[in-house]
């Protein structure tokens, strides 16, 4: 099978690109927009991020056959709310969110009945809004799909040729799982970018200014990353808390073990950790999931995986 008509929810920077992406990639498939903010439905209007931009969400999902909701994951089940009448038997629903256990439960309970297969593209920016998107931005990243216990492998499949059309890498997995991956590899990250910002911002001997007419690469590099949405990193970690928590308990130890190696002069330990650590940083470039350029190559259209 194959999508004819595709409906998107949510026309931020995910959003966005989709519509994007499916015009310039799958110009044969029709698509319909929404969002819940009138003013950014005019936005996607004037931008064409979408074949029709729809005044409300059963307008859109209405001819559908596959239909991805692309709100922040604390937002999911009442956005699938409002289109439960809408749906046709036969849809497929989606997502694109960060968590997928928590995401996939709100899908279910809202679309009794309904095929739902969520998934999540790991790319992104540190913009939002539907200014942010670009059609290019699932070009060589992950798409993770979380297929349920008893999902059709016909739909499966259909979901895993949409994403590749798109440009993405496709990765199956459980949502446990990639629950856990996601927690070290991006919703960890996250919280130490932001924490590390908000302690510096705090200082009372360093004022503002100073962190940032002084900032160096790295700080820089956090900055960015703790510049995302924050509407979407606050319901990630409270719909991943328990994976994140284990991941964060992890961190706190090996951060103790870093600390005491410093305190007692064993630049063995740090050398090693920091050699182990310069490896994984190759591994990730060699493998084309970040650029060898000082700027990351976020000139050509900013941004990091989420």
């Amino acid at each position: 099978m194959s999508f004819e008509r595709v409906a998107i929810i949510g026309l931020g920077l995910l959003g966005g690109s989709i519509g994007l992406a499916v015009q310039d990639y799958l110009p044969g498939v029709a698509t319909t927009g929404y969002d819940a903010d009138p003013a950014t439905r005019a936005r996607a209007h004037e931008l064409g991020l979408a074949g029709t931009i729809s005044e409300t969400a059963a307008d859109a999902v209405r001819d559908a056959d596959l239909v991805i909701f692309c709100v922040p994951v604390g937002a999911m089940g009442a956005a699938a709310a409002e289109v439960a009448g809408s749906l046709r038997a036969d849809a497929l629903v989606s997502d694109v969110g960060s968590s997928k256990e928590s995401v996939a439960k709100a899908l279910a309970d809202a679309l009794p009945g309904a095929a739902i297969i969520p998934a999540h593209p790991v790319a992104g920016t540190e913009h939002s809004g539907p200014d942010a998107g670009f059609a290019a931005l699932f070009r060589n990243r992950w798409c993770i799909i979380t297929p349920p216990e008893g999902a059709d492998p016909g739909k499966v499949k259909a979901l895993s040729d949409f994403w590749t059309a798109l440009g993405a890498n496709v990765e199956l997995m459980t949502a446990q799982h990639h629950d856990l991956v996601l927690a070290v590899t991006s919703h960890l990250p996250h919280l130490i970018a932001y924490t590390i910002v908000g302690t510096a911002s705090d200082l009372e001997g360093v004022t503002q200014g100073e962190v940032i007419k002084y900032s160096a690469g790295g700080f820089r590099d956090f900055t960015r990353i703790a510049a995302s949405d924050p509407t979407m990193w606050r319901d990630v970690f409270l719909t991943n808390k328990d994976a994140v928590l284990e991941m964060l308990q992890r961190f706190s130890e090996d951060l103790t073990a870093l600390q005491r190696a410093i305190r007692v002069g064993d630049g063995d330990q740090l050398f090693d950790h920091f050699t182990h650590t310069r490896a994984i940083r190759r591994s990730i470039i060699e493998l084309g999931q970040d650029d060898a350029r000082p700027d990351f190559g976020r000139s050509d259209h900013g941004g990091t995986n989420t």
